[in-house]
């Protein structure tokens, strides 16, 4: 027999997502402190008024970028994630439960290119912001990483391969008929390529590098002769002919068919020799830990990317209170920049410093390393580790998302603290008072006893 529905049951159907929810939570009261409004002023002029399609709501989509880097997950992921989780659809706006996916996952790509940098910057501006006087301590520290891209470790085999298959592509969709696939050629190629190692192989093995190479030279010549001048397929032919002709003492190599601006990246550490991606540039104070200044670049000597960085921070901050930043001695040969004065590793005067100044100077490049750990947890925690973005564009804008996750997930942490220790300040002062009045009651009785 089915139970009647209760008076509670039926008024519960009508409630707001708001009251459904604990007002501590770090998400409900990061939704209440972003200032949306300062977003819906800026993207607004980017879409047309009286054509096309409706888009979607602007905090939506700001919304749904932030709660990505939050919780490191893919476009495909948070737009699922959206329908069953209550605290997204608050933070993106929403006042009622609603059980369909808000977007495809392709227009997250499509708003990301709408904004630009420039509105990624803003959402980064507004990380900071949130954090308040935190963000005001005019200590930093600097330093530079590799932000690794979305490709295999690259070969010069490996491209000259990938260079046949979309040549063999190419000529599929164009329906053109090349004289031969070279298939089984191919594959007994792959089988003297094996075991490069052995010394007995070696010598059949760059005799088949050697042949593969030219198979890709054959294939791209035979479909210049056959496609028009005019083709869509030209910039594709130009790369194919570059990578053939690159030698291994050559600059500016490619490393990627599908990023062709990739860098290689020695850093000098002993497990990872060459790193295949961009360096990043990363400014955090020193006494509060917050992301101040994030920017990418190709592959720039450390010192020189300092003065853009710092020009960023100034952009970011709404007051310029940083007077000294602290930098590894990757950085060397730089005192002062804007006023800002550079601090780097270097032997004490001892005739002009004191003690005391030796001391502070010390404290200073001890803390300086406190910037490791905070590039690890960009790396692992907020998709700083490999960089799935196309091209140049997702280069610069990965780093600047993934600082501004750190700094909401700080200060969500932050809340989540000061909430516990309220608590705790709470039941202690409940619990003296039952024991003051506990004591109290016993008082009497022992006095009694006592008389």
């Amino acid at each position: 027999m089915l139970k009647k529905k209760t008076e509670d049951n039926q008024i519960r159907m009508f409630l707001s997502i708001e009251d459904m929810l604990d007002q501590k939570h770090g998400l409900y009261i990061l939704a209440n402190v972003v200032n949306w409004q300062m977003f819906e002023d800026a993207f607004t002029p980017l879409y047309c008024e009286d054509n096309g399609r409706p888009p979607k709501p602007i905090r939506m989509m700001v919304g749904l970028l932030i709660l990505k880097h939050i919780r490191n997950v893919s476009d495909e992921s948070v737009v699922e994630q959206w329908s069953e989780n209550i605290y997204y659809q608050y933070f993106c706006g929403e006042k009622h439960f609603i059980p369909g996916a808000p977007c495809a996952a392709s227009e997250l790509v499509h708003f990301r290119h709408r904004i630009g940098e420039s509105g990624i910057e803003l959402i980064l501006k507004e990380s900071i912001r949130i954090n308040g006087k935190d963000s005001e301590d005019p200590d930093a520290s600097a330093d530079t990483t590799v932000q690794e891209k979305n490709i295999t470790y690259p070969t010069d085999n490996k491209l000259h391969r990938k260079i046949i298959e979309k040549c063999k592509a190419i000529s599929q969709k164009e329906g053109l008929n090349i004289r031969q696939t070279y298939t089984r050629t191919l594959k007994e190629l792959g089988v003297d390529q094996r075991f490069r190692n052995h010394p007995k192989n070696k010598k059949k093995a760059r005799k088949a590098d050697k042949k593969v190479k030219t198979i890709a030279g054959r294939l791209v010549r035979e479909l210049e002769r056959n496609l028009p001048p005019d083709s869509m397929y030209q910039t594709d032919l130009e790369l194919f002919k570059k990578i053939l002709n690159q030698k291994k003492g050559d600059k500016n190599k490619i490393y990627s068919l599908h990023e062709p601006g990739t860098q290689c990246i020695a850093k000098g550490k002993e497990h990872k020799k060459y790193e295949f991606g961009n360096k990043v540039s990363v400014i955090y104070t020193q006494k509060t830990g917050v992301i101040i200044g994030a920017k990418g670049f190709r592959n720039e000597y450390d010192g020189h990317t300092l003065e853009p960085a710092l020009e960023q921070v100034n952009r970011l901050l709404s007051t310029n209170t940083l007077k000294t930043v602290t930098a590894d001695r990757g950085y060397k040969g730089l005192d002062k920049i804007n006023g800002i004065e550079v601090l780097t590793p270097k032997p004490f005067n001892k005739k002009r410093q004191s003690q005391y100044q030796q001391k502070k100077l010390k404290q200073k490049y001890l803390k300086r390393a406190g910037i490791e750990p905070i590039i690890g947890h960009l790396k692992t925690d907020h998709r700083l580790g490999r960089n799935f973005y196309k091209g140049i564009f997702g280069d610069n804008i990965n780093i600047m998302l993934s600082a501004a996750a750190f700094n909401f997930k700080r200060m969500m942490r932050k809340w989540k603290t000061s909430f516990l220790a309220l608590f705790q300040a709470f039941i202690q002062e409940v619990f003296f008072a039952f024991a003051m009045l506990f004591a109290n009651k016993l008082r009497p009785v022992n006095e009694k006893m006592a008389f």
